[in-house]
């Protein structure tokens, strides 16, 4: 099963000019902001996101070449999913992402909300550098789809009667949006037709679906040091996702300790046990198989590539974290 630093090797050096390019992009004067983006883009990231616009860039265009707007879309990917990661872990109180300390751990909260407003200002500014106003659209909605994204997770907290479409709704806004979005930017800076950008978007929504719902049952699956945060964290702060939704379905006394915030001592363990008991778990996994299957359906029209074939494995990729 590949690894993604595997999966990215054919943009490999591409990354690495990135990660380069971001730091002298970021490089603004300020110190703190400057040390937190320091800090940010030297954390040991997968480069996921970026990556899916650098390989759609070279597995677009004829010679395989990547143009200049193409690695700033990929620089502009990666500032904002970057400072949105920034502002969840000042929502969430995380201390630690992937091992490394959070910006708000490392500085304080007022330095992180700072440093996300002052990535998320970069990106729109560089953005609108490419003079390309469909672009532009594309990804101001990812920010708008990020920011509403968090207010619904927030109002939906400990909400026992919200359905799978609201969750998979949430779930595109918070993760699928800048994957299918900038997807879909892409093709745009190689100017493809319509039904190609459409495909493009499609193929994007369905990964960072499938993406989102196997993090989803990692939280109930998976060890503290898989998932780079305590394992359970999301029931336990009253983010309902498809393993829950599904296994309330079946134990109705579920939604009784999530509805009372799971106020009794062992509250908590119960509503794990009947999570981990119901069918809940492999029932959002066929849910994250069927989408990541489907979302390579849509990259049919694009010619063989080595970019391609990477492109085509990441659904495997993606999946292949729950195992």
């Amino acid at each position: 099963m590949s690894t993604v630093a595997q999966l990215l090797q054919p943009v490999e050096s591409d990354l690495e000019q990135l990660l380069s390019d971001l730091r002298a992009l970021i490089g603004a004067g300020h110190p703190i902001l400057q040390a937190a983006a320091e800090h940010l883009f030297s954390a040991g990231g997968k480069r996921l996101r970026p990556g899916i616009v650098l390989l759609l860039s070279r597995a677009l265009d004829p010679a395989g070449e990547l143009s200049l707007r193409h690695r700033r879309l990929a620089q502009i990917t990666e500032m904002i999913h970057t400072a949105s990661l920034v502002h969840d872990d000042v929502v969430d109180e995380a201390n630690t992402r992937r091992g490394v300390p959070t910006v708000h751990s490392r500085f304080n909260s007022r330095v992180a909300v700072l440093a996300g407003d002052f990535l998320f200002a970069q990106s729109s500014w560089h953005l609108a550098n490419l003079d390309d106003l469909e672009v532009v659209k594309l990804l101001s909605r990812v920010i708008m789809d990020l920011a509403e994204g968090e207010i619904r997770q927030g109002l939906f907290r400990y909400d026992t009667g919200q359905s799978l479409e609201t969750y998979l709704e949430k779930s595109y806004w918070k993760t699928a949006s800048l994957m299918a979005n900038s997807a879909k930017a892409a093709g745009v800076l190689s100017e493809l037709e319509r039904d190609q950008l459409n495909q493009l978007h499609s193929f994007g929504r369905q990964l960072g679906l499938a993406f989102q719902i196997v993090d989803d049952i990692l939280d109930f699956t998976g060890s503290d040091d898989q998932l780079g945060k305590p394992a359970a964290s999301d029931l336990a702060s009253g983010t309902l996702t498809a393993p829950v939704i599904y296994a309330m379905e079946e134990h109705p006394s579920l939604a009784v300790l999530i509805e009372r915030e799971f106020s009794e001592p062992d509250d908590l363990d119960q509503a794990l046990d009947l999570v981990r008991q119901s069918q809940g778990i492999q029932r959002a996994r066929v849910l994250a198989e069927s989408m990541a299957r489907e979302s390579t359906t849509n990259l049919k029209f694009l010619p063989a590539s080595a970019s391609r074939d990477a492109l085509m494995d990441l659904p495997d990729f993606v999946l292949s974290r729950l195992y």
